[in-house]
């Protein structure tokens, strides 16, 4: 059995979680070569909610695609179902480009983040042109069941935090960035990632994948083929019930998923690997309910010098009867970045005492020896 700690809190396979493909070194779309990921994670107050003081309990998550390179990469993205926000998104699919960092929030705060992610260009003189335009993109899922989401409390600097602390390698998950406050299959979620390595002729490519998860009612939770949420609802014990007096119905809340490759797609292979992505989450249980806001975004970190402004460019393409194993990979890591987001994510109390509560790690172990997916 792999491990994949690094120091990290417990993830899916440190559980003996079986999946499909292998895994990259961290097991995290960091292993796309120049990936860097950065958080800022808030989390302050407790009791009842008082609009903006608190309590709360969210974040802000950065992906850049070449770190802090502005060398624009192929992309395109998918929608599964639209109740939800990604910006920038038009223009992908106008140019085939994807531009700037990919930033992921709280519902209430993509107009901040967007802000900042212009400010932040400023400062850090993204853009060399005297003039220049560009739409950021910034993606969102819901956290009002915990965080103070009417008072407003992603700030500029939360923002700058999290892209300036954005670094490649090894990568928290569970309650971090903007997945702090996110709910997740009945418990508590938030950000996950994992990584496949595939073979296609005589190259190796890897596919990465990192998730901010809010979606699904429990008794969906699907691990490794086996009913786990069914069978944790026959378990007895008011730490896997949500508060009668919730407002929050089972299966509301929303998924983004960001999909990385250094295999040479072009923006309509890209489309196709981002439609694959929900094949990841009916795995573990995810359907596309209709207040949920499932929104995928894909992009290639190869051909580096595809695009320009003034001048012809050559770039490579994989052929389209080669591409299987990379919509595989695809699906394969969605369905481990979710689970580990689950796995790594602790129990959270948040506004008015709302309270969700980490996946049972030993359940899940009995449940699966159970079925005998695991020794």
């Amino acid at each position: 059995m792999q491990s994949f700690t690094f120091g990290q809190k417990s993830r899916a396979r440190d559980l003996g979680i079986p999946f499909n493909g292998m895994a990259g070194k961290f097991n995290a779309i960091t292993d796309v070569k120049g990936v860097e990921v950065g958080y800022s994670t808030i989390i302050s107050g407790q009791g009842k909610n008082s609009i903006g003081r608190g309590p709360v309990r969210t974040g802000v998550t950065a992906i850049l695609p070449r770190g802090r390179n502005n060398n624009p990469v192929f992309a395109n993205w998918y929608s599964f179902n639209g109740n939800g926000e990604m910006t920038g998104t038009t223009w992908i699919t106008e140019s085939g480009f994807l531009e700037t960092p990919i930033m992921i929030t709280n519902t209430n705060s993509v107009g901040v983040v967007r802000d900042a992610v212009l400010k932040w260009f400023i400062d850090k003189h993204w853009y060399k042109e005297d003039w220049w335009y560009t739409y950021p993109v910034v993606a969102e899922t819901y956290d009002g069941f915990l965080n103070d989401i009417y008072g407003f409390q992603v700030k500029e600097s939360n923002v700058y935090e999290s892209l300036n602390s954005a670094t490649s390698g090894k990568l928290q998950e569970g309650n971090v960035g903007g997945g702090t406050g996110m709910m997740c299959l009945g418990f508590k979620g938030g950000t996950g990632t994992s990584s496949r390595i595939v073979k296609v002729g005589d190259s190796t490519y890897t596919v990465g994948v990192l998730v901010q998860t809010n979606f699904g009612r429990k008794e969906s939770l699907t691990i490794a083929g086996v009913p786990v949420g069914k069978e944790l609802e026959n378990i007895v014990g008011s730490e896997l019930k949500l508060p009668s007096e919730s407002y929050r119905k089972e299966g509301d809340g929303s998924i983004i998923v960001v999909v990385a490759t250094d295999a040479p797609l072009l923006p309509h292979q890209l489309k196709r690997i981002a439609s694959r992505v929900p094949l990841g989450i009916g795995k573990v249980g995810g359907y596309g309910m209709n207040s949920s806001g499932d929104i995928f975004i894909a992009f290639s970190t190869a051909n580096t010098t595809a695009f320009q402004r003034n001048e012809l460019s050559t770039v490579k393409i994989l052929p389209n009867d080669l591409i299987d194993p990379l919509l595989e990979a695809t699906v394969q890591a969605t369905e481990e970045s979710i689970i580990n987001a689950m796995v790594a994510a602790e129990t959270m109390e948040g506004v008015n005492g709302n309270k969700s509560y980490a996946l049972p790690h030993q359940s899940v172990i009995n449940i699966l020896r159970k079925y005998k997916r695991i020794p």
